[in-house]
């Protein structure tokens, strides 16, 4: 991931994707703060800091202050699922972000819709080199030929779940604390958002927090359903049959490309 991070932290949205890490340090050691539980140790050579982000904006934001202010971290990596939005964006693809908002901040009329107030913009955005990266090795790691040869992603059977070769997207996420549902609610947010290709509640938090620190960081997410409810397989499958093992693989390239 261009010049080599120090320690990193690792936010995992779900317990299954943070477990699947974990099976994979050898030597992880609990630390307990802010009620949350973070997991020391190293992952290919790397010095990591895993912790889940618990759900929303105001959880993730505490979760990666911690990382950032307790343990040092030089660069963050957030994985998870969101919901899809953007036309082609299909279950089982992943999203790269290069830009993130905050679809449910609105101080008008004191400063634009979706504005950051104080900082004078919407979107934040990681560093477009590093963004580049992640988008390179993700699209490594779920090549056609990467998936037939297994390894990581050895028990990914997307045939078996009705799904197709993923294809991998960079583009606005956008975040909110409400768990987006209704093709009402999606049409509401891409006509306000035209751009946005995925929808979820952590990643902008998380952006705006490291962009507070001058902290580079990288926002992936896995498509687990289209946000309108049309998703053809159950969520809880879906993350056992797919994002957890997307993740982890992801993850591992990431650090061993440095």
């Amino acid at each position: 991931m261009n010049k080599p991070a120090g320690r990193i932290g690792i936010m995992a949205a779900m317990p299954e994707e943070l477990q699947a890490l974990l099976d994979v340090m050898p030597d992880e050691s609990l630390e307990r703060r802010a009620g949350r539980e973070f997991w020391v140790g190293h992952l290919h050579g790397r010095e990591v800091v895993v912790v889940l982000s618990r759900i929303g904006k105001v959880a993730a934001a505490t979760t990666t202050t911690v990382l950032l202010s307790c343990y040092g971290v030089d660069q963050i990596i957030f994985t998870g699922v969101a919901g899809g939005l953007g036309a082609g964006v299909r279950v089982g693809d992943v999203v790269v972000a290069d830009a993130l908002i905050q679809h449910d901040m609105d101080a008008s009329p004191l400063f634009p819709r979706f504005e950051l107030p104080g900082q004078g913009v919407s979107a934040l955005a990681p560093p477009a080199a590093l963004t580049t990266s992640v988008r390179d090795t993700v699209e490594q790691v779920l090549s056609p030929a990467a998936l037939a040869a297994g390894g990581a992603l050895a028990d990914v059977h997307l045939d078996a779940l009705g799904l197709s070769q993923p294809r991998v997207h960079q583009g606005l996420i956008i975040s909110g604390d409400q768990f987006i549902h209704s093709a009402q609610a999606c049409r509401d947010l891409t006509q306000a958002l035209p751009a946005a290709l995925a929808v979820e509640m952590e990643g902008a938090a998380v952006a705006q927090v490291c962009h507070d620190f001058g902290v580079p960081y990288a926002v992936i997410r896995t498509i687990s359903d289209r946000a309108d409810d049309d998703a053809h397989i159950d969520f809880p499958r879906f993350i056992e049959a797919v994002a957890r093992h997307y993740s982890l693989a992801i993850v591992e390239a990431l650090l061993k490309r440095g």
